[in-house]
């Protein structure tokens, strides 16, 4: 119920999130915060609510400042440093975010606020800032995400068996025709085809059958009357919208090394071809045939030999390899692809 008198303008807020990704170990992480020391334009009349206290997992966020943030890429870095002591390099503009009520303090009169979201790659490295900032596993809240073991198939099962739920509950028979067929086509289930990419539209179809917990949460408690109850073992609940943006951010990473070399990014000057695999399957969640990756890899004229080797894995030493930033010239669309991704 929304608590605004009828007739009342909306007052807008303007926000700016970082998604911030990093490959340690071949996990893919990402840096959120605990708490932030803003509150997003809310009126007077509205109770403060620290933003990302609860539930605690948040990005790094903070408001647009029309006078002190001479651009929103500035802005965003400078809540960044502030709330993670990170200085940030490659960030790409991702999306914005504006669904009414996003912010649950709308209802009550808030803003409507409006989230300019971002994406950014980097090596992992120790976080400070006032945001009690801290990186964690990406996949703790998409675990569906990661099909590189056995485990998160059988995660994949359970969302099989919970969406019969949402199917069953369907009106009419071709409304349940419809949602068998976008859920088998976005988990690639019975028969069809695992589309690494499809991250935002597996996540959206888990909310819409009510299955996550910021289904209940963001709607105020007003689920559909179809809806199934949220599976706790469906990854972490995050801050407001926050995971609807990791997964928009990731599925966009995945796509975007196909025919972009941004998973360089994430990786360190020098590097075997076996590190680069990892990474790029750690951000992809699917294993990659060796020879192939490596073939598509070296042909594409994307690395280049240091003649030096790497002994610390023991066995034959491992040629170290350099990003060849010539392909940026050469190609125009210089990305790793993804050899022997599952059908």
């Amino acid at each position: 119920m929304d608590d605004r008198p009828q007739g009342s303008l909306t007052p807008i807020a303007i926000g700016l999130n970082a998604v911030i990704i990093a490959v340690t170990d071949e996990v893919p992480r990402i840096l959120v915060v605990k708490r932030t020391a803003h509150v997003l334009a809310a009126p007077e009349s509205v109770e403060p609510v620290a933003l990302g206290s609860v539930p605690p997992d948040a990005l790094p966020f903070g408001p647009l400042d029309p006078v002190q943030h001479r651009t929103l890429d500035r802005g965003l870095r400078a809540w960044v440093a502030e709330q993670t002591g990170l200085e940030m390099g490659y960030v790409e503009q991702l999306y914005t975010f504006g669904d009414q009520h996003r912010d649950p303090r709308e209802r009550k009169g808030g803003p409507r606020v409006i989230s300019v979201a971002y994406v950014a790659l980097v090596e992992e490295e120790e976080v400070a800032g006032d945001g009690d900032a801290r990186w964690r596993e990406a996949y703790e809240y998409l675990p569906w995400e990661d099909r590189r073991e056995a485990g998160p198939l059988s995660i994949l099962k359970g969302i099989e068996t919970h969406l019969e739920d949402w199917f069953a509950a369907a009106s009419r028979s071709s409304e349940r025709a419809a949602r068998r067929e976008r859920a088998q086509i976005a988990f690639g289930l019975q028969g069809s085809a695992w589309d690494p990419d499809r991250v935002l539209e597996r996540y959206e179809l888990l909310y819409e059958a009510g299955l996550v917990e910021e289904s209940q949460r963001e709607l105020g408690g007003e689920l559909p009357a179809e809806a199934v109850p949220a599976h706790p073992g469906l990854g972490r609940s995050m801050a407001l919208d926050h995971r609807r943006i990791l997964a928009t951010a990731l599925g966009r990473v995945r796509g975007k090394i196909k025919y972009r070399p941004v998973v360089f990014e994430l990786l360190p000057e020098t590097f075997t071809l076996l590190q680069l695999q990892r990474v790029v399957e750690a951000l992809s969640g699917i294993r990659l045939h060796k020879q192939n990756f490596r073939r598509l890899v070296e042909r594409g004229g994307l690395v280049e030999g240091t003649e030096t080797y790497d002994a610390s894995a023991g066995g034959r030493p491992a040629e170290r390899f350099r990003f060849r930033r010539e392909v940026l010239r050469e190609r125009s669309t210089p990305g790793v692809g993804l050899p022997g991704a599952p059908r």
